[in-house]
């Protein structure tokens, strides 16, 4: 069983022999959890693949909102992408420094608005790294480009969707968390934020369907097996994480098998369990 959109992922030897490629554009998309400590930008200032140019989601994102990253206006974006040298005649390829966390965040965000020739390097930059490949410290200075952003309503999820596809039965939401987080037995590191999930939501950790010691997406028949245990079905699915960047890589992994029939609560459990008349649930669903 192979992939049904297999051309969303590239390896690094495709990304070495399209480093001078005019019409492929590298994205850095390296993002961390705060309690880690990392900081994106500073380690792509220190080594990035040459070419690449850094997308922060926090500063591509609605600055309006007290939430972290949520999207921005199709015109904020088409701005900041345009800035960075990308239009619509590219190839974007996205990586990140943690192997595969962030990078289909990216990836959503770019599909979200209009661009569907968007590929994730699988692997990461660490992969490119531990291969001995080329890296630079260099800024990357691509002239601006024009970049026409066409907004996907359908593929991003409010706080008021989610609520409603609980009372529809629908839609099937999905939790990309770790299992103690979703069961609301680990305290949220973010101030403010109950513990516990959505209820009538699904647990699929993404660590379910991404290797992490590799950084790559499981095969396709483990894909499959096991988005069907988490119940996913012909139902439209909603994803949601903490705060909207793991439920990208569930997201991905259906597209990977042809499945399009997903969309992601943006505000995810940061917006659900800090919002007082929202319903909360714990331990296992």
């Amino acid at each position: 069983m192979s992939y049904a959109n297999a051309d969303a992922l590239v390896d690094t030897q495709w990304v070495a022999d399209h480093l001078d490629d005019p019409n492929v554009r590298i994205v850095d998309g390296s993002w961390h959890l705060p309690p880690t400590g990392r900081d994106g930008l500073a380690e792509y200032q220190a080594a990035h693949i040459p070419g690449a140019v850094h997308f922060d989601i926090d500063t591509v994102s609605d600055k309006s909102s007290p939430l972290p990253h949520m999207m921005p206006t199709p015109g904020d974006f088409a701005t900041a992408v345009g800035t960075m040298g990308i239009g619509n005649q590219h190839k974007v390829v996205v990586y990140d420094s943690a192997g595969l966390l962030s990078g289909p965040r990216v990836w959503w965000m770019f599909r979200v608005f209009g661009h569907d020739d968007v590929a994730l390097m699988q692997g990461g930059f660490r992969k490119w790294q531990a291969e001995g490949r080329p890296v630079t410290s260099d800024a990357t200075d691509h002239p601006p480009a024009d970049f026409q952003a066409s907004f996907r309503e359908g593929m991003v999820k409010s706080l008021e969707d989610v609520r409603q596809s609980l009372l529809s039965g629908d839609e099937h939401v999905v939790d990309a968390r770790a299992a103690n987080r979703f069961a609301g037995s680990e305290p949220e590191f973010r101030q403010g934020v109950e513990a516990g999930h959505i209820p009538g939501s699904a647990n699929l950790p993404y660590g379910g369907i991404v290797d992490a010691e590799t950084g790559t997406y499981r095969d396709a028949e483990t894909l499959s097996a096991t988005f069907a245990a988490a119940g996913i079905d012909e139902r439209p699915v909603i994803t949601t994480c903490g705060s909207g960047v793991s439920a990208c890589i569930l997201g991905l992994g259906m597209h990977l098998l042809g499945n399009e029939n997903w969309s992601v609560y943006d505000g995810s459990w940061t917006e659900w369990g800090s919002t007082a008349d929202t319903p909360k649930a714990k331990g296992q669903a």
